[in-house]
């Protein structure tokens, strides 16, 4: 007999859980109330973790699908662009150090290669600056956009800082209140397993039996279903990434008209690395270290020295970081998303683009029988291990290419049996020829592209060795697109908002709808 799947469970709240919940109800908002159920079972007595508040500009898609305004998201969530990231003291540790990691693709992308023509060029101008325009509106702290920029669309790629702590009860009410999702207030005291090993139900304090044909575990680092009643293990990467421990505190502007950075500040230290993220009525800074390598107190002044005096009297918080991932983050009929498939220090604020990127598998897969589950559950574990590897890559990146020799934690964040194989590869393969899109990442999972790469890469003084060949036969093309992307610098320099200014503007008046 055919068992239809109509009964989604997402167990955990937060932001995993309502994003989840929207994302799936949003796409089968047809059926819901029909043959399809989403319910929200989340415990009143779990503090939601919000120290997480970037994005990634896949969350622009994600909302408006879901039918939420933009507007709202600044009025409600105090919001603030970001567009991109700043990292200082990455490559030498000098005051001089930095390099952004921008939202935009470098111009005309699709069709020429750059990194060889700057390489040739040996000027003074950085990388990001001679093929995009987003270093220069960052340095200006300008928007992404103008108010005559409808909601959602952008004059430069852009994702979101917000108040993580805001945001899912901002999704929450959205969710019920829009697209029928139903919410259970109650504590889970035991997850019921029919005899094939499969979730039939949780049974709470609160509300008695919720019954489901698939469930989501949201429950966090608990990881109450994927680990505690499927006995799915984790899988460590911290002899990868030594990061394990962050305190966290949230600095008060100076004044209520102080400039709002619109990118992430990531600033290394001796034993890690400190983030600064600008939202409207504050920043969001935090030390993120290998305990390691440094003492909490000593983590914890090198914190407060960065921040300054505004530091005085604030209180820190302390997060325990376990870099790693499940081996298997949909077994049976239960799929973990968010903290309980896993967590990597927010280096490159991977934890919400992540979420997004498995609801929406699961929405769009969402299978129609158990019959055909194992499936569509093999494809989606393929996809998720994937990403996590590469994101794991990635976020390696940055450490490798370090020639900061100042402390153990760099010294021995370059020793050749901490780099993961396929990153030793790519990094003797960009020695010959540099990544672009036509290369080795073409693949629909990638979460970040070929340029995300270069922009890394030569950002801390890579160098590949230039053909001659690829010089001259793609010249007219890169000389167009640096002179193009100059103009284009030079237009948007001149037309966008200041940061702030257009915030303010956007919660007092509201941006036009699509």
């Amino acid at each position: 007999m055919v068992r239809p799947v109509r009964n989604i469970v997402i167990v955990g709240g937060g932001t995993a859980g309502w994003l989840t919940a929207g994302v799936i109800a949003a796409r089968h908002r047809t059926r819901i109330g029909q043959d399809l159920s989403v319910t929200l079972v989340e415990s009143p007595n779990t503090p939601i973790i919000g120290v997480g508040e970037g994005t990634w500009p896949t969350l622009r898609t994600t909302l408006s699908r879901m039918g939420i305004s933009e507007t709202d998201l600044f009025r409600q969530c105090d919001a603030a662009f970001k567009q991109g990231a700043w990292f200082a003291r990455w490559t030498d540790g000098t005051a001089s150090d930095g390099y952004y990691h921008p939202l935009m693709l470098p111009q005309n992308f699709g069709q020429v290669n750059l990194v060889p023509h700057w390489l040739a060029r040996d000027g003074d101008e950085s990388f990001c600056d001679a093929v995009c325009a987003q270093g220069r509106i960052c340095d200006d702290g300008l928007a992404p956009k103008t108010m005559a920029t409808a909601e959602y669309d952008a004059l430069a790629n852009y994702a979101y800082h917000l108040d993580a702590g805001k945001f899912a009860p901002f999704l929450q009410r959205h969710c019920c209140e829009k697209l029928g999702v139903r919410h259970v207030l109650a504590d889970v005291e035991q997850v019921v397993l029919h005899d094939d090993g499969d979730i039939a139900a949780v049974r709470t304090t609160q509300a008695g039996l919720v019954e489901g044909d698939l469930f989501v575990d949201c429950t966090g680092f608990k990881a109450l279903l994927i680990e505690g009643a499927m006995g799915v293990p984790f899988r460590d990467c911290n002899d990868v990434l030594f990061c394990d421990t962050a305190l966290a505190m949230q600095v008060p502007y100076a004044a209520p008209d102080s400039p709002i950075a619109s990118h992430t500040i990531s600033t290394a230290q001796s034993a890690g690395w400190i983030w600064d993220i600008g939202i409207q009525t504050r920043r969001g800074v935090g030390h993120v270290f290998s305990s390691s390598h440094i003492s909490d107190e000593q983590a914890e002044r090198e914190l407060r020295a960065y921040v300054g005096p505004a530091s005085d009297g604030l209180n820190v918080r302390k997060i325990k970081i376990r870099s790693g991932h499940r081996e298997t983050f949909w077994k049976g009929n239960c799929i973990a998303v968010g903290l309980a498939a896993g967590f990597l220090e927010p280096l490159e604020a991977s934890a919400i683009v992540l979420i997004e990127l498995s609801a929406k598998i699961i929405a769009e897969q969402m299978p129609a029988c158990r019959e055909v589950m194992d499936i569509i559950a093999s494809r989606f574990n393929a996809t998720t291990h994937y990403r996590w590897g590469r994101i794991i890559d990635f976020l390696k990146l940055h450490y490798v290419l370090t020639q900061r020799t100042d402390s153990d934690f760099w010294r021995d964040n370059v020793r050749a049996e901490t780099m993961p194989d396929r990153l030793r590869e790519l990094l003797h393969l960009w020695r010959y020829q540099s990544p672009w899109f036509h290369d080795e990442f073409d693949r629909a999972e990638e979460v970040f592209p070929a340029a995300s790469y270069q922009y890394v890469l030569y950002g801390m003084g890579f160098r590949t060795q230039v053909p001659t060949a690829a010089l001259a036969r793609d010249a007219h093309l890169a000389g167009r697109a640096m002179r193009e992307n100059a103009a284009a610098t030079a237009r948007l320099r001149a037309g966008l908002p200041r940061h702030r200014d257009l915030i303010d503007r956007i919660v007092a008046q509201g941006l036009q709808p699509v």
